[in-house]
């Protein structure tokens, strides 16, 4: 046993030795990202600060200029002057270079698809418009956000122009002018709400394409060495769309915890930002694989219009609803009520319900051969016409 645990230590991470997923099973899927929402990519802004102000301060003993003012290094500062930049700038980075990107990805793939699904193209959209228009926010305040440190120093300078300067004109963020020994954090809680409704709304796409599968609407092209079942080897599983939803549920359980917990913290500030903001990478994370999954599924997916046109053909009582409308307009008593006696709870054929409006003698002939021209399948309202306005209406978000 104590041999197996020594082995244990020394093994390399890899797909077997990672105990999450995601640097597991997924890495080689979410690899791009890992620069930025990482550990190694927190180390880039942020790590121990008081080591890295030791590591800094060696580094510049032996410069001429710099070696003067070795204790202006970390001047006036607390440690999450330094962290709350560093969180900013890898959520402004991870959002340009890798979420909104992998979220325009599985908007255009289900913009290509029907009109039925520009309803979620367009609501992705609007979500994804509001996750980039989340501002992102920085202090440089001190231990208290008062300056009390700068201001004993020097009291001659104006620090909060001073701070509002770096942070913005430096950093690339929007001031904070009011904190504690935190930026509150409410801007994250913000972005995080709006990643978690685009997920939702992604979720609810994957169960619908899932059902349409499921009753044959869609069919999947197979890949070639995939196996859908230990036991059945004909199956073909809808694992992309599987795996996108458990891993929105995974990001959402995570991010919305972190929407609700990070605006709160005691007094000053309590160190329990530090420990859950670990795992912001990881929501992230989570919610890019689940949006490569999304992508995959829809790339096998084949419409069946066989299996679409024999649902049409054995659904006839949709046509109740035009018929009782156009019985409204030409002032029919009781449309509704006619329409559901006749229809409820039976099965209808084209040949009742041509035989229903060829009753109507209140009705103009011109609307009796309109409505008699309707079938199933015609009755699409506008749906054409707003499915070629979809790209027109996404650009204007």
């Amino acid at each position: 046993a104590a041999a197996a645990a020594a082995a244990a230590t020394d093994l390399e991470l890899s797909e077997l030795t990672a105990i999450t997923p995601l640097d597991g099973r997924y890495g080689s899927r979410v690899e791009g990202s890992q620069g930025h929402i990482s550990q190694r990519g927190g180390a880039d802004h942020h790590h121990d600060v008081k080591a890295i102000e030791y590591v800094l301060k060696n580094r510049f003993r032996n410069h001429e200029t710099l070696s003067r003012v070795l204790e202006f290094t970390h001047f006036a500062c607390t440690s999450e002057d330094i962290n709350n930049l560093a969180h900013a700038l890898i959520l402004q980075e991870a959002a340009k270079a890798h979420l909104l990107p992998a979220m325009d990805k599985v908007i255009d793939a289900i913009s290509g698809l029907a009109e039925k699904w520009a309803v979620f193209a367009y609501r992705l959209a609007r979500q994804r418009k509001q996750v980039a228009e989340v501002p992102l926010y920085g202090k440089m305040a001190g231990a208290v956000g008062n300056y009390n440190a700068h201001m004993s120093a020097y009291p001659g300078v104006d620090w909060q122009g001073v701070a509002q300067k770096f942070v913005c004109d430096r950093m690339g963020l929007q001031w904070n002018p009011y904190v504690t020994q935190i930026e509150p954090h409410d801007y994250m809680a913000e972005l995080f709400a709006a990643v978690s409704r685009f997920n939702t709304i992604l979720l609810d796409f994957d169960r619908d394409v899932w059902s349409y599968i499921s009753i044959g609407y869609f069919k999947q092209r197979t890949i070639a060495g995939e196996v859908g079942s230990s036991t059945m080897p004909h199956k073909v599983n809808p694992i992309d769309f599987e795996n996108s939803e458990g891993n929105l549920g995974l990001a959402n359980a995570l991010l919305e915890h972190l929407s609700a917990k990070l605006p709160i913290s005691r007094w000053q500030r309590d160190l329990t930002d530090s420990t859950v903001l670990r795992n912001l990478g990881v929501g992230l994370g989570h919610s890019m694989l689940a949006y490569s999954s999304s992508n995959r599924g829809i790339s096998k997916l084949q419409l069946a219009p066989e299996r679409l046109a024999a649902d049409l053909d054995n659904a006839w009582e949709v046509l109740a609803e035009p018929i009782q409308t156009v019985m409204r307009r030409y002032g029919i008593e009781e449309p509704y009520e006619k329409l559901k006696e006749f229809t409820r709870g039976q099965q209808m054929t084209e040949n009742a319900m041509r035989e229903l409006v060829g009753s109507l003698d209140a009705l103009p002939q011109a609307a009796k051969q309109s409505l008699m021209a309707l079938t199933p399948a015609s009755y699409i309202g506008n749906a054409q016409q707003q499915a070629e306005q979809l790209q027109q209406n996404l650009a204007s978000l």
